[in-house]
């Protein structure tokens, strides 16, 4: 396993939002998280990140290792330029007020090798040709379909071995959200790996490996992503069948 996180419990305070749960994600997968508002999505995103929330104390119990690494180790900062880890975060969080390729400058903060920078650049413009197009434009008047593209571009320049997505699909229409997957499947195939938080349970199964349904910071059900959306639980819960 790439990521092996087993028996994690974290808490806001007093409050528990993950009850012990247990997953792993394989080098080369796509493994997707699926649940309802409130079923511990997030919360599991920000732990592996090392980002605590800060407006509550939080307390960890149990392993999450990367690559054989103990992630409780690393700060945020470190996780991203040292492991490689890189996160789009529920809401895009881009810098309106600057460009296109200044959002992906700043993204680029921690890499020293230009080559390594020109690289990068290249293959987003290729899988993003409309940001290249845009690259003098200020980001908050982009559409919101090009502003989730920058988000994810911008994840591309920070980390490379694996990418959390939290919620991508959410505000776009469906075409824009089948272009952005379509996307991610060619980033996946390139050789990032990708842990997928999305409440469209029906699209993050279609292109996802494996998934794992998590229900109040439990894990309800896992397997493969096909196998998960013919389950019944999982038809009549999150597909609307």
């Amino acid at each position: 396993m790439l990521l092996c996180v087993e028996d994690l419990r974290v808490g806001y305070g007093p409050i528990e939002a993950l009850h012990g749960i247990t997953f792993g994600v394989r080098e080369g997968e796509i493994v997707t998280l699926i649940g309802a508002n409130g079923a511990g999505k997030s919360t599991t995103l920000m732990s592996i990140m090392r980002l605590p929330p800060p407006e509550a104390p939080v307390y960890h119990s149990g392993k999450m290792i990367f690559e054989g690494r103990d992630l409780t180790q690393f700060s945020p900062h470190h996780v991203v330029s040292r492991l490689g880890i890189s996160l789009v975060p529920e809401g895009r969080r881009i810098f309106g007020n600057l460009t296109v390729w200044e959002n992906l400058k700043i993204a680029a903060y921690a890499h020293e090798d230009r080559q390594e920078i020109q690289k990068k650049t290249k293959r987003i413009f290729g899988l993003f040709p409309r940001l290249e197009e845009r690259r003098h434009q200020a980001a908050d008047t982009l559409s919101g379909g090009e502003q989730q593209m920058l988000s994810v571009a911008r994840a591309m320049m920070t980390g490379g071995r694996m990418m959390l997505l939290d919620e991508p699909s959410m505000g776009l229409a469906p075409f824009l959200m089948y272009e952005l997957f379509h996307v991610l499947k060619e980033i996946n195939q390139q050789g990032t790996t990708i842990l997928l938080v999305e409440q469209n349970a029906r699209i993050a199964l279609k292109y996802a490996h494996r998934g794992y349904v998590l229900e109040t910071g439990n894990i309800l059900l896992e397997g493969d992503a096909r196998e998960l959306a013919k389950d019944e639980k999982v038809k009549k819960a999150y597909l609307g069948e």
